[in-house]
């Protein structure tokens, strides 16, 4: 088991990587550089390896399949994620992996959002999505975590091996934010600085397509870990629509003792039949859920022991 395992997911990154490798070995010697080629054509692995890192690779494209592999394959007291194209200085890398080995954090969360990341970034559209991406994520689980995009963190070995690797694109940091927040599992924000890419290096994001997965994630993980707030508002969305339909014919009805709109009485009808479905369907769910809760509890323990184990044997 590695003390420090540093996590390099890399696509095409020829320009930066040597720097980067070269960087982050410098500020922890001591820590297993590992570089993860997800496909490149440029010698990216090749390139981190004359630098010194143990390179490997991942086939299925997407950082989110890179992640999973790092995560399966790696064992570590500490685990710190940067991306490949030096836009993370690594100045912070001692504090942040200090968090986890000295303080027990099991995620640590380096914040741009708080520094120079709206001086830096010259894409608008990036800096809009991230603001809005934060504020809804801290808003739907009432949480504090400063920077939800970020691809520099550190994490413990609990986090590490009790994560589900869901997605395959970059949304994965903010799946990685929300099962931390929703586990309850200690999470710090270290401030640290972010320069845009160098001249040359092209950034792998979409704007929009990749913004359009994040938002659809955050929607589709808020239905799985509150089903029973996701369900009741959409109950409260069918009964008021219901409502809508079903006053004026009631008015109608206590006025002139007639039901003039028998198709829109049974419309009305059948959304609170619909209502009342997804508000039990909610609470079904949150019971589920409830017991998935205890049960995640038992796997990390579970972790915990088996860390423990490999600590002793190394």
């Amino acid at each position: 088991m590695d003390t420090i395992a540093v996590l390099i997911p890399c696509y095409n990154e020829s320009q930066t990587i040597t720097k980067v490798v070269r960087d982050i070995s410098a500020v922890l010697p001591e820590a297993t550089v590992y570089v993860y080629d997800n496909n490149s054509t440029d010698g990216t692995g090749d390139l981190a390896r004359a630098a010194g890192a143990v390179v490997r690779h991942e086939y299925r494209q997407g950082k989110g399949n890179v992640i999973r592999r790092m995560f399966r394959e790696i064992d570590a007291r500490c685990y710190l994620m940067l991306d490949g194209d030096d836009t993370y200085p690594v100045a912070s890398a001692r504090e942040m992996v200090d968090r986890v080995l000295e303080r027990g954090a099991d995620m640590v969360v380096g914040d741009r959002l708080s520094s120079t990341y709206f001086q830096e970034n010259k894409r608008p559209f990036h800096n809009f999505g991230n603001s809005l991406v934060r504020t809804a994520i801290n808003c739907l689980f009432h949480s504090d975590i400063k920077d939800i995009m970020t691809g520099y963190r550190a994490f413990s070995y609990q986090f590490v091996k009790t994560f589900p690797v869901l997605s395959g694109g970059f949304e994965i940091e903010t799946e990685m934010t929300i099962h931390a927040v929703d586990r309850k599992m200690f999470v710090e924000n270290v401030v640290v600085d972010y320069r845009d890419r160098p001249a040359g290096s092209e950034s792998k994001l979409n704007t929009y397509s990749d913004g359009a997965r994040v938002l659809m994630t955050i929607v589709r993980l808020f239905r799985v870990y509150c089903p029973l707030r996701f369900f009741g508002l959409l109950a409260l969305l069918l009964a008021a629509v219901s409502a809508i339909l079903f006053l004026p014919i009631l008015l109608t009805y206590l006025d002139t003792g007639l039901v003039p709109r028998f198709p829109t009485l049974i419309v009305s009808g059948f959304i609170m039949v619909a209502a009342l479905q997804s508000l039990f369907c909610g609470l079904l769910l949150d019971n589920m859920r409830q017991k998935d809760c205890r049960d995640f509890e038992f796997r990390l323990q579970q972790a915990h022991d088996s860390f423990e184990r490999a600590a002793d044997r190394t």
